[in-house]
């Protein structure tokens, strides 16, 4: 990759591409800058014809202990509004390929709204979630409300805004917030090997099945259900198609092209 960084360090392992917020010094709090450095991370990766997923971590003792309080605690609400610092957050949402999130530490507030952006969320056994924004007199910002509540059912997602209260991995996995709690030395690990499973996978098939999925979360059932089906044919004028069910019949592994 092309682009320096400040906040966030980037490499590349074959055909996964790897951000790692890098503030550890302040428990990787959100600021400004990163975020719009994280989202450009994610930007390039989804672009490069070579990266088929994207794996997201923390450097230090946190994934990211929330929103830097220093950069905010003096705005007004003209200020933000004029900021519009959530727009680059919604970049997030067009990203194509998989991201699988490898959180450990404090995953709060911000940081948590990050990890919620995340396709597939694995955690270290010893993370703690929380929004705490109730107790110092705001609410989340970035779509904390919104993906919690989807995520979890209003009930659930009403009882951890409104009490601030913080929450551990266990929880987290019984919530279904996170596919796996794993100790915290090979949660990384975890997360490059779930990677590498579905880097096999043909690329136009994960993009797909990411989009509808996404669509189920979003949209009544039936609409969902149409939008699957377009996207179930659309697949049938791909390379990879042709190829992976000619594979199954000549009982070999698929070459796929991701095209």
């Amino acid at each position: 990759m092309s682009s320096s960084f400040s906040t966030i360090l980037t490499e590349t392992s074959e055909d996964i591409g790897m951000i790692s917020l890098n503030r550890p010094e302040v428990l990787n709090t959100l600021n400004i800058r990163m975020v719009e450095e994280i989202v450009q991370a994610l930007e390039q990766f989804d672009q490069d014809p070579f990266i088929k997923v994207i794996v997201l971590k923390g450097q230090g003792r946190a994934f990211a202990a929330g929103a830097d309080i220093d950069e905010m605690m003096n705005k007004n609400s003209i200020e933000l509004e004029l900021l519009n610092q959530f727009t680059v957050w919604d970049r997030i949402t067009w990203i194509k390929k998989p991201i699988i999130g490898a959180v450990h530490g404090y995953v709060l507030g911000g940081g948590f709204e990050l990890a919620l952006c995340c396709d597939i969320l694995l955690s270290s056994d010893d993370a703690e979630f929380g929004f705490p924004e109730v107790s110092l007199g705001i609410m989340p910002g970035a779509g904390g409300t919104q993906r919690l509540t989807k995520l979890i059912g209003r009930s659930n997602a009403m009882k951890l805004l409104l009490s601030g209260e913080r929450f551990s991995a266990k929880t987290a996995k019984e919530l279904g917030i996170v596919s796996a709690a794993v100790p915290n030395e090979i949660v990384v690990e975890e997360a490059m090997k779930l990677a590498r499973l579905l880097a096999q996978k043909p690329s136009l098939s994960l993009r797909m099945i990411k989009e509808s999925v996404h669509k189920a979360v979003d949209l009544p059932l039936f609409e969902g259900m149409q939008a699957e089906r377009k996207n179930f044919y659309l697949l049938f004028s791909s390379e990879d198609q042709k190829e992976g069910m000619r594979a199954f019949k000549e009982k070999r592994a698929p070459d796929f092209k991701g095209k």
